[in-house]
């Protein structure tokens, strides 16, 4: 089964995308579930998983109604108030739904850089594991040394990190980025998701080469075992189209045998997020 691990669905209302800048305003329109099997259909690919991108929790709830009437849509990773004293009583609501298999808070846009560390989301992490959910990170560079704390005080709850935390793609920079990645790899409960590269290179005017130097980084740091394309559709049409983006990874991957091919463009994430076999790939 072939899985883009990583996309997003909204009704554009510029009060909920709020960090939707004027340069961005291809993005400023409704992105619904009957634009993606078209394109998912061109890369012979088999399904996604919804990541939210509004912290509320009407935005799961609306992503698990869109995952209940599309069959495609193979998990959602939604929101939920970690910090909550009613946490508890959110999880038991959306983890009855079969199709909720993680979680995600937009950690970057913290004013506090160590708010991964704050007692009361640590608490909220905490509970995760008794769902059975996994927990995206959502970082930039500066923030992969917190990550480390984290995910070493909870070995047994999986983690992924999203868009390989943006490296400085555009610049050309490899470290301290590279560094920080490494020493984030060596935790077996962290994977990653080879997604969000288009948007972090000059929009428009990168090679597939240019992110060469950054995929064997964390190939080499995470393994095939541990790594998964994703596409972050629909916000990398600011730089590339749907194929295009998808085509970076599904290319370089080539040089591998087809057992590590099918770990990277889907066998990993089917793992990660416990995506059952569909009919057609048992």
């Amino acid at each position: 089964m072939r899985l883009d691990a990583h996309q997003h669905f909204w009704k554009y209302n510029p009060a909920h995308q709020v960090w939707m800048t004027d340069q961005m305003e291809v993005l400023r329109r409704d992105y619904l579930p009957a634009k993606l099997p078209p394109l998912l259909k061109t890369i012979g690919f088999d399904g996604t998983i919804a990541v939210q991108a509004r912290q509320m929790v009407e935005e799961t709830e609306w992503l698990l109604g869109l995952a209940r009437d599309h069959d495609f849509i193979k998990g959602v990773v939604g929101w939920v108030d970690l910090r909550s004293a009613q946490l508890r009583e959110q999880l038991e609501r959306y983890a009855r739904h079969p199709k909720l298999v993680g979680v995600r808070h937009v950690v970057h846009d913290e004013p506090d850089d160590g708010f991964m560390l704050l007692p009361e989301f640590r608490r909220g992490i905490a509970q995760l594991r008794e769902f059975d959910l996994t927990y995206d990170l959502l970082l930039f560079p500066k923030h992969l040394p917190v990550a480390m704390k984290l995910v070493a005080e909870f070995p047994q709850q999986p983690f992924v990190l999203d868009h390989l935390a943006k490296p400085a793609i555009r610049a050309g920079q490899l470290s301290p980025w590279g560094e920080d990645l490494r020493r984030l790899a060596e935790f077996a409960n962290v994977f990653c998701k080879l997604s969000g590269l288009v948007t972090e290179a000059k929009w428009k005017q990168w090679r597939p080469e240019d992110f060469h130097r950054y995929l064997e980084l964390v190939l080499a740091a995470f393994g095939p075992e541990r790594v998964m394309i994703g596409s972050d559709w629909p916000v990398c049409t600011l730089s590339g189209d749907y194929t295009a983006t998808m085509r970076i990874v599904m290319d370089y991957a080539q040089q591998f045998s087809p057992k590590v091919r099918d770990d990277i463009l889907g066998g990993t994430c089917a793992r990660f997020y416990h995506v059952p076999p569909s009919p057609d790939n048992l």
